[in-house]
Parts: C-alpha cells; sequence; structure tokens
C-alpha cells in the first residue's frame, strides 16, 4: 500500500513531491513523510500520521528549500502508525523511502545493534538505513554500498535512496515491488506509480526485476540483476492515460474484466517472497493473532459472500483450519455461539457495506478473536474498524456488476489460507508449490480471456432464453452461484447456481430444451460425478454449455457446448473458472439490450439495510 515518489532538478521540489504524494492516496495509507537536502546539502526531514494535507499543513510551519528530495506514504506493516515508524528514515548522511516488506529484517537488526546502531523504529525499513550507513563507513561508494547492501536482503522491495555526501544523485532499487523513473529536461523524477507524476513528465521508463538505477538531473544509468549497464526504452505517454475512461472497450464491465490479470498482479505485488507468502501485509500484529487463530468465520453479502465460499474450501482443505462463510445480513439477526479463538473475516468491494459493517460491530462483543478486513477501497469504514487489513488493489471498479474485486478478493482468501494453514496442515512444500501457482495466475488469466471471440458467439444462444441453470461440484459450487448471479444481474435472465449433485433432488424438473445449462468442469477429483450429471441433463433434453479442462474428454455433440479451459492446478482454478462465466454474461446482456454498467435496481455500494 505504501507510496514512493523521489525527484531531482534544478527547481524547488517539495512541492512537486506533495503534489506527487496526493495522486498515491488511493492506494491507502496511515502515515506521510518527506526528506529534501538543502542548500548546505544537510536533510530536512518531515513526517506525519494521517493524511497528505495533514503534512503539507506542517510543511508550512517548517522551511522545507532543495532541488532533491523523496517522499513516501505509509501502511504500516511493522510498527503501528506513528511518526517514529513513517518514512523517510535516516542513518547518519542517508535518508530512504522503501516500499515492501524486508523479511529478513530481524536478524539484520540483531546484527546492527551489536554493532552499535540504535533503533528509533519499529520498522524493518530502518535496517536498510542502518545496514547501508554500515557499508559507507567501509569506504564503499554510494553506488557500490547501495548494491552491498541489497544482497544481504530478503523479500520484496523497492527503495530509493539519499545521502546528502552525494548530493547529485539519487539511487533506487526495484526487487519484486515496482518502480518508474519519470524522465524530464533537467530533471528526473521516480515513484511506484507513474500516475503520480503525469503532472510534471510523460516520458518513463519501467524499471525491471532486479534492476539498480542511479538517477542525475541530466543522466540515468541502470544496472541489471546481473549488475550489467543496460538501457530501458523510454514510453510517451499521455494524460489521458490517467482519466477514467472505458478505453477502447464498450463498456466498464468489459474493461474491468480484461483488466483482471493486472488487478491480480497488484494484488500479489510485494506480498510474495521466493518460497512463502510474507503475512506482514496483513498488518503488523497480524503474526501475533494468527499464531492464535483456530477457527474462522466470513461474513459478506452478494459477490464477496461467493468468494467467503470459496475461501472456506481453502482454508478447511489446505489449511485445516475450521471455517464458516454467512450472509451479513443473517448473521447480525441470530444468536451466534462463537468458538473461541476466531477470526471474523469481513469481505467487501466497497468496504461501506452496511450489513457487513453492522455484523463487523456487533461482533466486538461476541467474543471474536479479532477483525479482519478483506476490501478494495482504502480509509473505508470497513477498513477502519477492523484489527488486520487486506487491501484487494483491485482499481476503481465502475461497473455495479463485480468482477475484478470478486478474483481480487479470492486472491486474498488463498493468501490468507497460507498464512494460517503454516500454523496447521500447510507444509513448506505444499507453501512453495502455492506460490508458484499464484505467480503463474496472471498468464493463465490472460490466456483464458482468449476465448472471448468463442463465448461471444455463444451468448446468441441465450438471446431468447428466460431462465438458466449454473452447476459446480466442491469449490467450482461458488463459481457456478457467482455465475448465474452476473448472467441475472445485467441480462434479467432469471438464473440459478446448484451444487450438480441437487439437480435430482428438484432442479432436474426444471430442465428441457428451453434451459440452458451451464457447468464448470476443471479436471479435478469431481469430474467423473460431474460427468455423471450432466448425462442426466442431456437424457431429459437440457442444452449443455460446458467449460472443462482440455483433458476431461468432454467433446461437442448435438446438445452440448464445449469450450475448451486450459488445465491449471485445483487449488487455483476457481479464478480461472470465474472469467468465462463474467464474459458470457456481457455477451448475453449486450444481446438483450441492458445497460450493463448500470443494471436496473441495483447500486455498487449498498450503504443501506
Amino acid at each position: 500500500m505504501c507510496g514512493i515518489v523521489g525527484a531531482i532538478s534544478e527547481r524547488e521540489v517539495a512541492k512537486i513531491l506533495v503534489e506527487a504524494l496526493k495522486r498515491l492516496e488511493y492506494r491507502g495509507y496511515d502515515s506521510a513523510g518527506i526528506a529534501i537536502l538543502d542548500a548546505h546539502h544537510q536533510i530536512q526531514r518531515l513526517r506525519t500520521v494521517g493524511k497528505v494535507h495533514e503534512l503539507e499543513e506542517a510543511m508550512h510551519h517548517q522551511n522545507l528549500s532543495g532541488q532533491v528530495g523523496i517522499a513516501h506514504t505509509r501502511w504500516a506493516t511493522h510498527g503501528k502508525p506513528s511518526e517514529n515508524n513513517a518514512h523517510p528514515h535516516m542513518s547518519g548522511e542517508i535518508a530512504l523511502v522503501h516500499k515492501g516488506i524486508i523479511e529478513n529484517h530481524q536478524a539484520l537488526r540483531k546484527k546492527l545493534a551489536a554493532a552499535g546502531y540504535q533503533f528509533q523504529s519499529e520498522t524493518d525499513t530502518e535496517t536498510v538505513a542502518h545496514l547501508l550507513h554500515q557499508h559507507l563507513n567501509q569506504g564503499q561508494h554510494f553506488l557500490e554500498a547501495v548494491k552491498m547492501t541489497i544482497q544481504e536482503l530478503e523479500g520484496a522491495f523497492a527503495i530509493v535512496f539519499m545521502n546528502s555526501k552525494e548530493a547529485d544523485r539519487l539511487i533506487a532499487v526495484r526487487r519484486g515491488s515496482p518502480l518508474t523513473i519519470g524522465v524530464g529536461m533537467g530533471e528526473h523524477f521516480i515513484a511506484s506509480d507513474h500516475i503520480s507524476l503525469l503532472p510534471f513528465t510523460q516520458k518513463f521508463i519501467f524499471l525491471e526485476e532486479g534492476d539498480v538505477a542511479e538517477i542525475t538531473r541530466k543522466h540515468i544509468h541502470i544496472f541489471n540483476n546481473k549488475d550489467e549497464a543496460v538501457e530501458r526504452k523510454v514510453h510517451q505517454l499521455s494524460t489521458q492515460q490517467d482519466a477514467i475512461d472505458r478505453g477502447i472497450y464498450r463498456h466498464y464491465m468489459q474493461k474491468e474484466i480484461f483488466e483482471q490479470p493486472l488487478a491480480i498482479k497488484d494484488t500479489l505485488e510485494g506480498r510474495l517472497g521466493s518460497t512463502k507468502i510474507l503475512e506482514e501485509c496483513f498488518g503488523p500484529n497480524a503474526a501475533e493473532i494468527f499464531n492464535q487463530v483456530q477457527q474462522v468465520q466470513i461474513v459478506a453479502c452478494g459477490t464477496s459472500y461467493h468468494a467467503g465460499m470459496v475461501g472456506r474450501y481453502w482454508l478447511e482443505g489446505l489449511a485445516g483450519i475450521s471455517c464458516q462463510v454467512e450472509i451479513a445480513s443473517e448473521i447480525r439477526y441470530r444468536h451466534q455461539v462463537v468458538q473461541p479463538n476466531t477470526l471474523l473475516v469481513g469481505i467487501s468491494q466497497s468496504g461501506e457495506t452496511a450489513d457487513t459493517l453492522a455484523a463487523f460491530r456487533v461482533a466486538k462483543s461476541k467474543g471474536y478473536l479479532a477483525t479482519m478486513a478483506i476490501c478494495n477501497v482504502p480509509q473505508s469504514s470497513l477498513v477502519r474498524e477492523a484489527d488486520l487489513v487486506f487491501m484487494t488493489r483491485a482499481g476503481i471498479e465502475i461497473g455495479v456488476a463485480s468482477t475484478k474485486a470478486f478474483t481480487t478478493q479470492l486472491t486474498a482468501l488463498l493468501l490468507l489460507t497460507a498464512v494460517l494453514g503454516r500454523r496447521h496442515y500447510l507444509t513448506e512444500a505444499q507453501e512453495v508449490n502455492l506460490v508458484e501457482l499464484l505467480k503463474a495466475l496472471v498468464k493463465q488469466l490472460n490466456r483464458v480471456l482468449l476465448l472471448d471471440p468463442m463465448i461471444r458467439d455463444l451468448a446468441a444462444r441465450f438471446a431468447d432464453k428466460e431462465h438458466a441453470l449454473f452447476l459446480g461440484r466442491g469449490i467450482q459450487y461458488p463459481i457456478a452461484l457467482e455465475g448465474a448471479l452476473k448472467l441475472k444481474e445485467i441480462s434479467y435472465i432469471h438464473a440459478e447456481g446448484y451444487p450438480a449433485g441437487e439437480l435430482k433432488h428438484g432442479p432436474l424438473a426444471l430442465v428441457d430444451k428451453n434451459m440452458p445449462v451451464i457447468a464448470v468442469a476443471p479436471h479435478d477429483e469431481l469430474l467423473e460425478k460431474l460427468k455423471s450429471n450432466l448425462a442426466e441433463v442431456r437424457a431429459r433434453g437440457g442444452e449443455l454449455f460446458v467449460f472443462a479442462d482440455e483433458a476431461t474428454s468432454i467433446e461437442n455433440e448435438p446438445g452440448t457446448h464445449f469450450i475448451p479451459m486450459p488445465t491449471v492446478d485445483p487449488i487455483t482454478a476457481p479464478l480461472i473458472y470465474t472469467i468465462p462465466l463474467q464474459l458470457l454474461a456481457y455477451h448475453v446482456a449486450i444481446l438483450k439490450g441492458t445497460d450493463v454498467d448500470q443494471p436496473r435496481n441495483l447500486a455498487k455500494s449498498v450503504t443501506v439495510e
């Protein structure tokens, strides 16, 4: 959630840095700070808890003047929000801002404390400042000292360094967390998100993994992860790219469906180590709480409720932790029996869903161990009231029918499963495998989006339908529910999701040639059971639309439409199989002529009961 900006210029940079920080506020933060190198080569630092405007107000009372500076917005991971924990951090002539997590900070802290360094904060970041200072004291030049420092760091991070003794340069490093250089005339900038720099330049260099960049007013020198000098392409962007518009897409919903690979990439940014999930991303006291968790209670509404249902399969199947999932509007009005050491997890795109908030507030008197929010909107009520927070980073979602918010919620729940599971049933090898699966997600999602033309053609078979049935088994049952919800929300076709095994207990009576049946069929342990259920549909004359793994041996035949899906691991299959159901709903709604982005009777954020 942290935001980084830096500038080296022939003009004053304090106002530039603050304006850039304001454009990073959407990411969420709890404190802000700035450090300026003045004309006497002294570092002037100012830090405040709260919003950027509070930092800006404090600057009116402290003269910050200089042409080189760095600034930061912080989301607490190590240490509570406080002035001492806010960035920039300093050690002697060094100041730095950091985004990400240093996994081995405790070992580094012990080593540095033994060497005589005194720590002023609880953060992992301060260890980096002292470590760099130590290397400088051993006679290394600034650039070489930075390179030596980052070799000792484990984790995912982006860092910008400033040195009062080498006032003509900034040094930036990227490992697992993005950084962008803004290219100007007689000035250059650095930021964690190019959006923050658009008022000052439209030329950008996007650093690649492992890059180290030395930045002066006139030159940019970049070294790759092999310490080889390299050239990176300068991209010319337009301020129009910063606007909230549909671009090449006909509707916001379509745009947001295709944004899901990027949204999930952003959600994972800085939260994956080389072999494990970085649990600090859930909050500064996450480990203390997670050590005590024995059960999980999830509360949510609508699409978020379906995400919670998928989470239950993961938490119980992978982590070995008992999990209950309930609609927030129901749990708040019944007597609850709360088991000891239960974590209450509220899931909400907006963070302002009235029923979910009410359930949270009631929970405070029910004996839950702690509360946790999975949310897409920083500073929302749910985020402010939770003990732990995971921001999904889906970006602005305008379409009322949620798409990228849902898949980023699933991603968050899978990360939560890993950090809780390592305390119970999840082995180290299983977590390593899970990290690899998460790293492969973006590529797999992009591949599934290539099915769009095929799904658009199939949508024509729904144009005159009034009802539809969605089927799934096991962890795919909630995906069937979500697929049905999407279709009914935007096409106004009555659609229901069912566990496929329930067909013979009632829904089969509805099946005929006018009732399309949509099934999700990954190659998992329930595939043969599902095939039997599909045979029941065909025997009654139902028309099947089967999204299935290419290895399932399901084929196109009269009455059966086979949509080939890539072979994926059953763990991440729910994320992959969600996408084609979203596309199907979208294309059917187009044919029906409905208002895709603003369907009748619905609102994006339900803030009333």
